[in-house]
């Protein structure tokens, strides 16, 4: 028979005189917590428990029941033997009432799906996921500047349906005070190794300690990638993108690319992501709607994913119970938004929107003008979209996509909370042009460096 959990709320309610500390010139450590201080005996029956786990630890012959006894799954095969319990190395099993915590952190800075691949690793891995973001001062001391500032890193990431907790303002390198701090059991990276400004491994302190486990990189796809292609980007393209490429002001950004010398900057014109759809059925929530649901739909571009999109797609989540979001391919943003456009590809977009814990279900390649027969074989009832819309002001369109929705009564106008764009990210990129360069410059021989020595790791 299965009985209460004993915990460490029932104390109080003991007997002071049944119990005393676990301590003395040899004190007993918790092999799950390492702690000292939270181990408790019984001076009756010599029961060991540990308060912080809730368990046993050593289960005498002449125990006897407590107030409350451990379930009936913690015993026996849970107790070590008192004498074995500061001194053996090999792994227990956890208790069944402690929660198992995993810390994953990093820049998040232009988020893409190798970002939210790894958080959705990690989350597999336990119960809990934490998840840490550096600040911008860490990350210019460590790495060079982030093209996003920290709180729009912040709005991200905590929007990404794996994250349980954020973290902000974490150190660059990890270390076991912090994973104890946060109450983590252990952290996790890619397998690629990441160098603080010191030039050490950022993890090795928490891999000598064995609590670092190692998960599989998302090939195709990095920051230093986006940040390659934005960097082909011009202020002449952003001006005026219906303008002829052949105008005298700004470089032809659209020319095909050049070989370029080894160690300097590759192409980054053409994403090396490799879709698969293994991929989208991890993102996906794989709900479907109730025939009760209120269905809302947002569609756009949704390039650069950012705390902007974030933002519209809670406030339109918040209008119905299932939100349905239409995501345009790559020729029907580049037909409307210009040559350069998008930076990400489809595939890629569909897998940011996925991963936001707002999105319920997502349109691949959606058409750009919302139909009457869309709205009614997805059951539409309401069409939303930000103040900040994919009609911007240099958006050329024979006609209004919105049309139909708004004849039917169900548009509705979402204000946008920020003046966040693509666009804005691109001219941060353009006026910061040298700096990008030069930080790109040393973040790609390390890249290369990973792909000519990199090994087969299993993905989670």
């Amino acid at each position: 028979t299965t009985q209460s959990t004993w915990g460490s709320r029932q104390i109080g309610k003991m007997s002071q005189v049944a119990f005393s500390l676990a301590q003395g010139t040899n004190p007993i450590v918790c092999q799950w917590c390492s702690d000292t201080g939270s181990c408790i005996k019984c001076v009756e029956c010599n029961a060991l428990f540990c308060v912080d786990c809730d368990v046993v630890l050593h289960k005498p012959a002449a125990y006897r029941r407590h107030t409350r006894s451990v379930t009936a799954a913690h015993a026996p095969e849970l107790v070590e033997k008192f004498g074995e319990l500061s001194t053996s190395t090999t792994p227990v099993p956890r208790p069944l009432s402690k929660k198992l915590r995993v810390y994953i952190d990093g820049c998040f800075d232009l988020m893409h799906s190798g970002h939210f691949n790894a958080i959705r690793q990690a989350r597999a891995l336990g119960d809990v996921l934490v998840v840490g973001v550096h600040s911008d001062a860490e990350i210019t001391r460590h790495k060079g500047p982030p093209v996003m500032n920290e709180n729009e890193r912040y709005g991200l990431v905590e929007a990404c349906k794996w994250v349980d907790e954020l973290a902000r303002d974490v150190p660059y390198s990890v270390s076991v005070a912090l994973l104890d701090q946060l109450n983590c059991d252990f952290a996790v990276h890619g397998d690629d190794l990441a160098i603080n400004a010191n030039g050490q491994d950022a993890y090795g302190i928490v891999k000598a300690a064995g609590r670092c486990k190692i998960i599989k990189r998302t090939e195709g796809v990095s920051t230093t990638d986006l940040v390659g292609r934005l960097l082909l980007m011009t202020r002449s393209h952003l001006a005026d993108r219906r303008e002829s490429m052949d105008s005298a002001s700004g470089d032809p950004v659209s020319e095909p690319a050049k070989p370029t010398p080894a160690g300097q900057l590759d192409s980054s014109a053409v994403s090396n992501f490799l879709p698969t759809t293994r991929r989208i059925i991890q993102f996906s929530n794989g709900k479907a709607p109730k025939p009760t649901d209120k269905i809302v739909y947002v569609d756009g571009a949704f390039d650069l994913f950012h705390v902007g999109h974030v933002e519209t797609l809670k406030a339109a989540k918040a209008l119905g119970d299932y939100l349905l979001v239409g995501v345009h391919d790559d020729p029907t943003v580049n037909l409307y938004k210009g040559r350069n456009y998008p930076v990400m590809s489809v595939h890629e977009r569909v897998l940011n929107v996925l991963a936001c814990k707002y999105v319920d279900e997502v349109i691949i390649a959606a058409p750009w003008v919302v139909t009457r027969d869309m709205i009614l074989s997805m059951n539409i009832q309401v069409v939303a979209q930000g103040t900040s819309t994919k009609l911007d002001e240099d958006t050329a369109v024979p006609a209004d996509p919105y049309e139909v929705p708004k004849s039917m009564g169900i548009y509705t106008e979402i204000p946008s909370l920020t003046d966040l764009s693509t666009e804005k990210i691109v001219e941060r990129i353009i006026e910061n042009r040298t700096r990008y360069l030069k930080r790109n410059k040393t973040k790609v021989p390390k890249d290369m460096a990973y792909y000519e020595t990199k090994t087969f790791v299993q993905e989670v």
